[in-house]
């Protein structure tokens, strides 16, 4: 059931609130979306798989998520964003419950894949309740907030499943997400109300898609940056413990640290988007300056250097920093009778691409080393920059 409030019966406390619970939601969603990478030692070294083998195990959640984002968008269009948050919450835990309980890797990644797909509910639902909520001259600073819930969540999965996976196995590492999307989907029960929408025929009935190509460049910058971004999410700590001999706590304690700063990154780049005006903008500096660093990164790695690890750390920053600014970009750009499927269309071009990432780089980590894997993801922002279609955009509604 869908529970509505009008803007004057909700308080600022509250909305601050709901952007809580939405930035909880998301996080939770995040550690089974992404944890999956941090089994990858484990599934090498204990397991016995390669590390495409185990890039694909990785992968199951994301490519569950990629298959079921629009999907979760038009529900959220049609239902609300406060049904979909539960349903898809729920979902996720009881998958991930079941996924503990089952035997052998191939049921394993199965029930994971499928939790991924009911965790993609929150991408789409829980960024409209902070679209729909804040204002657009906080609307960019919310929505760092928001969008620091995915590298928390991944810094989360880093530093524990990681270190239960070697010391108790995959399964075990599973129950981390499983009861992190049960609390966060008892914290939306009793914190999330739908924000309100103007009436249909108030608004343009026009795909938002027809007659220019902002939303679809915005979409493809978005997929190129995604390349780097999950290079390092997914061999960052694979690095550290091969490459540098760090232990799988250390390793993931530096792996966590760095989301940390990535999480803050968010939040300075919505609010820098608030002070400028615009969100391309600083999404072209983005691409800029992580283009740089992960070429910088590449060559530090492979000389050996200690300030590698420091340029990992800029590197997480540096490549999740654009997610919140092309999120929120899009979000307005839709309205709120397309956004849900925008932002589903958004996610899963995303997710697609980061499902390809970790079975494709391990091929090239096995063929030509970690520290050209890092160098040869600095190329797909250098493509980015140049499309982000910072002429066309228009002032937020």
């Amino acid at each position: 059931m869908t529970v509505t409030a009008s803007p004057g019966t909700i308080g600022v406390g509250r909305r601050w609130a709901m952007l809580a619970a939405s930035t909880l939601a998301q996080a939770c969603a995040a550690i089974m979306m992404h944890g999956a990478a941090f089994l990858i030692p484990t599934l090498h070294q204990r397991d016995g798989l390669s590390y495409a083998q185990a890039g694909l195990v990785a992968a199951a959640p994301t490519v569950g998520v990629m298959a079921t984002l629009v999907l979760w968008g038009a529900l959220t269009d049609r239902y609300g964003e406060r049904v979909v948050l539960l349903t898809g919450l729920a979902g996720t835990a009881v998958l991930g419950a079941l996924g503990f309980a089952t035997g052998g890797l191939v049921g394993l990644a199965i029930l994971i894949g499928l939790a991924g797909a009911c965790a993609a509910s929150t991408s789409a639902a829980s960024g409209r309740v902070v679209v729909g909520w804040f204002p657009p001259a906080r609307r960019g600073l919310a929505m760092g907030i928001r969008q620091m819930a995915q590298p928390v969540g991944v810094g989360v999965a880093a530093i524990t499943m990681s270190v239960v996976a070697e010391h108790h196995g995959v399964h075990a590492a599973v129950l981390v997400p499983t009861l992190a999307t049960a609390l966060a989907a008892l914290v939306v029960g009793l914190v999330v109300v739908d924000p309100p929408r103007p009436e249909r025929k108030a608004l343009p009935s026009d795909n938002p898609y027809r007659g220019n190509d902002y939303l679809a460049r915005i979409h493809t910058v978005s997929v190129l940056l995604v390349v780097p971004q999950f290079v390092v999410w997914t061999f960052a700590l694979v690095w550290l413990q091969q490459d540098r001999g760090w232990s799988a706590a250390a390793a993931g304690t530096m792996v966590a640290v760095a989301q940390v700063f990535g999480a803050l990154g968010r939040i300075a780049a919505g609010q820098l988007s608030d002070m400028v005006a615009s969100r391309m903008r600083p999404l072209r500096w983005v691409a800029i300056a992580a283009a740089l660093v992960m070429a910088l990164l590449g060559a530090a790695a492979s000389v050996g250097s200690a300030v590698a690890v420091v340029l990992m750390i800029a590197a997480t920053v540096l490549t999740v920093a654009d997610n919140g600014l092309a999120f929120t970009a899009v979000a307005e750009r839709a309205g709120p009778f397309w956004s849900g499927r925008a932002l589903g269309i958004q996610n899963t071009a995303q997710f697609l691409t980061s499902s390809i990432v970790p079975p494709v780089g391990g091929l090239a980590v096995t063929a030509l080393g970690l520290p050209a894997a890092f160098a040869l993801a600095a190329v797909f922002p250098v493509l980015a920059a140049p499309l982000v279609p910072v002429r066309e955009e228009r002032p937020p509604n």
